[in-house]
């Protein structure tokens, strides 16, 4: 039971560092919370969600495939995504801030919505690189309880995925507002790779 709680909270920590870093997905996330009524900015969060989750299972189903066929892929995998992470933490923590420029929001109806938050996801690199990495670190290493860790993974990164663009949607005003100074989008940058590297030093302990 403890290892399986300390596998979901590394999981979740590293879910919702994934989920809550800004990108493409995060910044329509702000227009449509800041600027559309709610249902349509809960559509797009709903979308952006479930297709991640459905990112989540086909990397994984495609990863347990080479790994059957490549047995000793799995701890190579788990370093490489390792690498790729904190590189990725390293490029966050030095990235140059930057103003997030919002457009006007159409009115589009909540299931619009909804498709546009699931093709962006779907057509978000970072969703299939950040799920890659995940599948690396929590699901290919468990060997013979990958199914499972799987499932536990499409379920955290669902919900994280909730939490973390939902968050943009919700407080997309207020948090435009707070990082309007360079120094505290520098702040918030940094604070993400720091608990991004500490994510994954926790697996690799």
């Amino acid at each position: 039971m403890t290892s399986l709680f300390s596998l979901l909270l590394a999981m979740a920590g590293f879910s919702l560092v994934g989920a809550i870093t800004p990108g493409p997905v995060n910044v329509l996330a702000l227009r449509h919370g800041s600027q559309a009524r709610r249902r349509v900015a809960l559509g797009y969060v709903l979308g952006a969600s479930a297709s991640y989750a459905a990112v989540v299972w086909c990397m994984g189903q495609g990863a347990q495939w080479l790994v059957d066929g490549l047995p000793g892929l799995a701890p190579l995998a788990q370093w490489l995504c390792a690498a790729y992470l904190l590189w990725l933490a390293w490029q966050l923590a030095r990235a140059p801030v930057e103003g997030c420029a919002l457009q006007a929001a159409q009115a589009v109806p909540p299931w619009r919505a909804f498709a546009q938050g699931a093709t962006v996801q779907v057509l978000n690199p970072k969703a299939w690189l950040v799920a890659l990495s995940g599948v690396g670190l929590f699901v290919l290493p468990q060997g013979e309880g990958s199914g499972a860790a799987l499932a536990w993974y499409c379920t955290v990164s669902l919900a994280a995925c909730l939490l973390g663009v939902g968050c943009w949607a919700v407080v997309g005003r207020v948090l435009v507002r707070w990082l309007g100074t360079g120094a505290r989008q520098r702040l918030f940058q940094r604070a993400l790779a720091l608990l991004l590297v500490a994510s994954v030093l926790g697996m690799l302990a």
